[in-house]
């Protein structure tokens, strides 16, 4: 007689640039934080019922009371929130990162100067109103929020020590917080020094049969990438550390499909089990490029007799597939893969760069059916960007638009584009020029090229005519092709192949940060400062099979 098979858990859950998970239980729900960067709004929060389907829910930090990022540095903004519930609230800590400072190839160097500001924000619900912030400290970053059983209440964070000669993340810091008075008091105490592994960040605390548990992310977020267990009887320490040291790591496991793994947190289900939400990443087989960023991924954990906490075959490897635990299934209606931008607001699924002040960038109302994009800075500027996108959240996929723009002159702009950040980038676009009037061409930032920007030949279209322009990207390969709306079915590919990989965190110039991931969608840019528009009448995106001949 076969054995029932269990259900289980594939993972990642929250695929594509969702780095940094905090998990939380609030009854039967289930909610995910992770980090959004230089993404506005900040913070993405996750819904699920079961661990196993989730769905983006909401993003808490929309006004400009509470998030400003003009001018934040790539991969600076909104870092590693921590999510909470007591007292009738949510309680959402975070980092908004304005200088992340010069590095070099193998680190922090000379003063190494970063501005890290810690602020709590709180809502009654979960996708409500949430309130403008309360400055915490700028003493480090990765802050979380610890409600302990007598109700007070205390900030924990990484130190940053800018000295040259001293270790930059110098240790976990704890200091309490008033709710009355809305800061800190008290001294700050430095708990926890971390482990050889070093780059200690991202600490939780939890209370567990008369310990204090400490979790944090050490080996930085890259391929060492670890989660570092230690308790204490005593809040401020000693901590002793897990007999194991690291409760989860693929650092000496290339052969594992999940890599990265680290920067942790916990959650107990209903009937007890604790699973184990973390960050990961699934690179290219042939490049080792995690073109998808840093993703959540979840797992199963167990305590032993001894009160550690340990994965289920103990060996502390990230898996694709976890047990999921015994609760009814709850399905979400899935995203439809073409938005046609019919609403008077944006899709959930799309943001737009580092301003709170959207409406200098976008409308959706100016002409109906359409996301009318304004014209304004240069492609990658860290001001005043206008394009919308979403994340890539699979390896293969096409994407596809139909936009109405007649710019009039070579300082305008407008298309579809492949962007990670200001210096990365593929930008199939049309603009015009006295030579050739309204062509297309691809504009690509190469991080790892002795020539840094590459532009194709250009390819001269006809005025008066909506142009579609599509993307087939499988794996490292990229593609580019458009048609004239009127003109059949068939599609115009460009010549060139691009590489996608450059997309990710591991292509960079040095000293540089690369924390986010891919994303595609659609921008416009005015050099010359009149915020000529562009229309764009819709956007599909379609996750599918690897194509070996992409023009099929």
């Amino acid at each position: 007689m076969p054995v029932p098979s269990v259900p289980s858990i594939r993972n990642p859950i929250l695929p594509g640039f969702n780095p940094d998970p905090s998990i939380l239980r609030v009854g039967d729900d289930y909610y995910i934080a992770t980090s959004t960067f230089e993404w506005f709004p900040g913070v993405q929060i996750h819904h699920s019922r079961d661990l196993v389907h989730w769905r983006l829910l909401t993003r808490p930090l929309r006004r400009p009371s509470q998030l400003n990022m003009l001018g934040d540095p790539d991969s600076c903004g909104i870092w590693a929130p921590c999510l909470t519930y007591a007292d009738g609230l949510f309680w959402l800590v975070y980092t908004d990162v304005k200088r992340y400072g010069r590095t070099s190839v193998g680190g922090a160097s000379g003063a190494s100067l970063r501005d890290f500001h810690n602020f709590l924000v709180t809502s009654p619900t979960i996708d409500g109103d949430w309130s403008d912030p309360v400055y915490l400290n700028s003493s480090g970053f990765d802050p979380s929020l610890f409600h302990d059983d007598d109700g007070r209440k205390y900030i924990v964070n990484q130190l940053w020590d800018h000295r040259p000669g001293n270790n930059r993340f110098a240790g976990i810091v704890l200091q309490e917080y008033s709710v009355t008075e809305r800061r800190l008091v008290g001294e700050r105490v430095n708990i926890f020094k971390g482990t050889p592994l070093g780059l200690t960040e991202a600490p939780h605390l939890y209370k567990r049969n008369g310990y204090y548990y400490l979790i944090v992310a050490e080996g930085g977020t890259a391929w060492n990438h670890a989660v570092t267990m230690a308790r204490s009887r005593n809040l401020t320490g000693p901590y002793e550390l897990h007999p194991d040291t690291y409760i989860m790591s693929a650092r000496h496991r290339p052969d594992a499909p999940l890599q990265r793994a680290g920067h942790a947190d916990f959650c107990e289900t209903q009937a007890g089990d604790t699973y184990l939400a973390y960050l990961c990443g699934r690179p290219l087989h042939n490049r080792g490029r995690c073109t998808l960023g840093r993703e959540t991924a979840i797992q199963k954990m167990v305590w032993g007799a001894d009160d550690w906490l340990r994965t289920l075959d103990g060996q502390g490897i990230p898996t694709l597939d976890t047990p999921a635990p015994n609760l009814p299934p709850h399905r979400f209606p899935a995203q439809p893969a073409r938005e046609d931008f019919d609403s008077p607001e944006l899709p959930i699924d799309f943001q737009w760069l580092r301003t709170p002040w959207p409406d200098e960038l976008f409308s959706l109302t100016a002409r109906p059916g359409h996301l009318r994009l304004f014209g304004r800075e240069t492609i990658g500027s860290l001001f005043k960007q206008s394009l919308v996108a979403r994340r890539q959240q699979s390896h293969c996929y096409t994407a596809e638009t139909l936009v109405d723009f007649e710019p009039q002159h070579f300082q305008q702009l407008a298309g579809l584009v492949c962007y990670y950040n200001s210096f990365k980038f593929h930008y199939l676009y049309i603009s015009h020029d006295e030579t050739h009037g309204r062509h297309l061409r691809v504009m690509s930032a190469l991080p790892d090229s002795p020539q840094s920007d590459a532009f194709t030949p250009i390819v001269p279209i006809p005025s008066g005519k909506r142009v579609h322009l599509r993307v087939e990207v499988d794996h490292e390969r990229l593609h580019f092709g458009y048609r004239l709306e009127g003109s059949g079915p068939a599609w115009n590919w460009l010549p060139q192949q691009f590489d996608a990989s450059i997309l990710s965190d591991e292509a960079s110039a040095p000293g540089l940060p690369n924390f986010t991931g891919a994303f595609v969608g659609m921008a416009c840019n005015d050099m010359s400062g009149t915020g000529h528009p562009a229309d764009f009448d819709y956007f599909d995106y379609i996750e599918r099979p690897y194509k070996p001949d992409p023009f099929l």
